[in-house]
């Protein structure tokens, strides 16, 4: 067995021979004078050493010195690029570190997830984790957040080129035919995986397949890519007519960018997260009136977002999905498309109702960055690490957690604007106030 980044740490501070790789010598200076004559590039130390974890110290000590910097602080970690290097990172020299906090108990009514749930956040930006705690223990007080999935399903979408407008029409009536063909092509390549849906697109010759699976405890992407390019050879080998796959995904899929076409129809989960707050509990935990509460959302989610030509009307879904995702290892650069939501408040007599509609939520519980050792942890706060008992439960689950956890940021924020708290807030915790005045009390 090859040394651990544990072991390395332990050994970093000694010259020259550090350890041994797969039995053969290990000599840091050696290896570092191949790469500075240009005999060794860092991108195969793995190769040619391995084992992922002196490559990765080889590569850190060899941007050291090259740049005269010190990256102590990313050599310092618990992961073992042995069981990394391959499945999530290339190249690694290290990692990074973001604090992690806990909002909770947050009370969840869904049909996946219910009781009282803690959520763990990753963040830099202060004031985030209070704020949203603040809006959990609104929503819990006020009875919990019901949570419904209405849609499940991950999409890719190829690009089919045909010579004309009556063969893409042909085309497409062929791949509604032999649908059920379609789909027995995806169990070649996954057990938990299928293909539920075939949503085309027509513009001029061109012919978007948009293809939604679903995926399990899998967010589904990789899943969904494989299958789409196994359902693309089976299109090329038996459609009779004039018909090509160009592009594995056209962009109407829309992966990892902003579309309307994902509000619209869903991709990943399409969930919605409600409440009814009463006006004691927002007079008193989120001191403001649920008259302000429902104004601000118009003015500000609902006409502010229209008027700036936003396809997204909320306050800061972003802020929650992205903390989450980071702390549990989803796929950070979709929190692009799973921030995508509208807010909606009522006022009914004394109470505010007020829901979260998240269209294109793709979060999962196995794959990805979910096999990493504190992201695993941070998904057993909630209940939900690895797979589901049927298939599928767990991530389902999570997303019902997300929703909730949204809903209750969303209400917060929007309390703080109403009375006018938003930036004592930040003043507050995000500058370090706290700590100067624990400073103060303490010297007086």
């Amino acid at each position: 067995m090859g040394l651990s980044s544990g072991q390395l740490r332990e050994r970093e501070s000694m010259p020259g021979a550090v350890g041994a790789a797969a039995g053969e010598g290990f000599n840091l200076e050696e290896i570092m004078g191949k790469i500075e004559r240009g005999e060794l590039s860092v991108s195969r130390l793995e190769e040619y050493l391995g084992n992922a974890n002196l490559a990765a110290l080889a590569r850190r000590s060899y941007i050291e010195k090259v740049l005269g910097v010190n990256l102590s602080g990313i050599a310092s970690t618990i992961l073992d690029f042995e069981e990394l290097y391959g499945y999530n990172i290339e190249n690694p020299i290290g990692a990074v570190q973001v604090p992690v906090g806990i909002v909770g108990p947050l009370r969840v009514l869904g049909e996946y997830a219910r009781g009282d749930f803690y959520v763990p956040l990753a963040t830099t930006e202060g004031a985030l984790v209070a704020s949203v705690n603040r809006g959990v223990k609104a929503v819990t007080s006020s009875g919990g957040a019901v949570v419904k999935v209405l849609k499940d399903g991950m999409a890719r979408a190829p690009l089919v080129w045909t010579p004309s407008v009556v063969e893409a029409h042909q085309f497409v009536e062929w791949v509604k035919a032999n649908f059920e063909q379609l789909k027995s092509r995806v169990s070649e390549v996954t057990r938990h995986g299928a293909l539920i849906d075939v949503q085309p697109f027509t513009v001029g010759n061109l012919v978007w397949i948009r293809l939604v699976y679903k995926t399990g405890d899998a967010m589904g992407m990789n899943m969904a890519t494989i299958a789409s390019d196994k359902i693309c050879s089976y299109i090329e080998e038996n459609y009779d007519g004039d018909a090509r796959c160009i592009a594995l995904s056209g962009n109407m899929c829309t992966d990892k960018k902003p579309a309307i076409i994902n509000r619209l129809l869903g991709r990943g989960k399409y969930v919605v997260a409600e409440a009814l707050i009463g006006r004691n509990v927002a007079e008193n935990v989120l001191k403001a009136k649920i008259e302000l509460i429902h104004y601000i959302n118009t003015a500000k989610n609902l006409l502010g977002s229209g008027a700036a030509g936003s396809p997204s009307f909320n306050a800061h879904y972003a802020n929650i999905i992205a903390a989450i995702f980071i702390a549990t290892g989803q796929d950070a650069a979709q929190v692009v498309e799973s921030s995508m939501g509208i807010t909606w408040t009522e006022l009914r007599g004394e109470e505010l109702y007020i829901s979260v509609t998240l269209p294109s939520l793709e979060v999962g519980t196995i794959g990805g960055g979910t096999r990493l050792r504190t992201q695993k942890e941070a998904l057993s706060i909630m209940g939900v690490a690895g797979g589901g008992d049927p298939p599928g439960v767990n991530a389902l689950k999570l997303a019902e957690i997300v929703a909730a956890t949204v809903l209750a940021g969303e209400l917060n924020l929007l309390a703080a604007l109403a009375s006018g708290h938003l930036a004592r807030a930040h003043e507050k915790l995000g500058r370090g106030r706290i700590r100067e005045s624990r400073s103060r009390q303490a010297k007086a």
